[in-house]
C-alpha cells in the first residue's frame, strides 16, 4: 500500500463512488436537465400539469429514494423505458478533468462506481470526463433490481460480486444519507458537500468519516507524499 496515504485511508484496498455530484462538480447543474425531464415524464404519464409533476416526482424521490422506484411501485412503470428516457440529455456541461484522472489512477486498489443511474448513462458520464477506463467495475439501478441507495441490496451486491472487504473499503458520496449503510458495513465513508439538491437530507455525523468539497481536491491532497506529516 501507499504508505502516504493517512489512516484510516491507507488500508482501502477498494474505493467505491457514486457518480452524479460526487465525480463530477453539483455546480455543472447537470442533475437539472435530468429532473426536467423526470418532471416532463411524470406529466405526460399523469396527463397532469407542470406543477402537480414536480410535487410528485419530489414526493416519490422523497419516499421512495428515487422517482423511479415510486413510478415503479404506484403507477407500474417500466425502469427500462423510463431511465433511457430521462437520462437522455446532452452532456456538453460537463468537461475531461485531468487532475481527476491522474488522482483516481494513483489511487493504491480498485476503483469502483456505485450509482442509482444506469450503465450506459453512467458510462457517458465518465467518458465525458475522461475517466471511462479508470475504473474495475460498476453497480447501477438494473444491478439493484431497482432498489436504490441507501436500500442495503445495491451495498451488498457490491461487496458480494467484486469480493471486497467492508472494512477495508470506502464510500464516497455526495448525498449523506446513502452513507449509512456502508458505514453500518464497515466501511470508510466520505461525504462530499458541495451542494448537491438534499445532499444532506438525514444528515448523520456519526456515519461520516470525512466530509470533503471536491473530490479531485481531496484524492491530489490525499496522494501528497508529505500529507499528515
Amino acid at each position: 500500500m501507499n504508505a502516504s496515504l493517512p489512516p484510516p485511508f491507507s488500508a482501502v484496498t477498494d474505493w467505491i463512488f457514486d457518480l452524479d455530484n460526487t465525480l463530477y462538480p453539483a455546480s455543472t447543474r447537470l442533475f437539472d436537465l435530468i429532473d426536467e425531464r423526470m418532471s416532463a415524464y411524470v406529466q405526460r404519464l399523469l396527463g397532469c400539469d407542470p406543477v402537480e409533476a414536480k410535487r410528485v416526482q419530489k414526493g416519490y424521490f422523497r419516499d421512495h429514494g428515487t422517482t423511479l422506484a415510486g413510478l415503479m411501485k404506484h403507477h407500474a412503470v417500466d425502469p427500462h423505458h423510463f431511465l433511457d428516457d430521462v437520462h437522455d440529455i446532452a452532456l456538453d456541461r460537463l468537461a475531461p478533468d485531468r487532475r481527476l484522472g491522474e488522482a483516481l489512477r494513483r489511487l493504491p486498489g480498485r476503483r469502483f462506481v456505485f450509482t442509482n443511474g444506469n450503465d450506459a448513462y453512467a458510462q457517458r458520464v465518465l467518458a465525458a470526463i475522461g475517466i471511462d477506463d479508470d475504473f474495475h467495475g460498476m453497480v447501477d439501478i438494473h444491478a439493484c433490481t431497482y432498489r436504490p441507495k441507501p436500500d442495503p441490496t445495491g451495498y451488498e451486491l457490491l461487496v458480494e460480486r467484486f469480493g471486497i472487504d467492508p472494512t477495508r473499503a470506502v464510500l464516497v458520496e455526495d448525498m449523506a444519507k446513502n452513507l449509512a449503510p456502508a458505514k453500518a458495513m464497515g466501511m470508510t465513508t466520505v461525504w462530499v458537500d458541495n451542494g448537491s439538491d438534499h445532499g444532506n437530507h438525514l444528515h448523520d455525523p456519526a456515519n461520516i468519516d470525512l466530509t470533503v468539497t471536491d473530490v479531485a481536491d481531496w484524492l491530489t491532497e490525499l496522494l501528497e507524499p508529505t500529507h499528515g506529516k
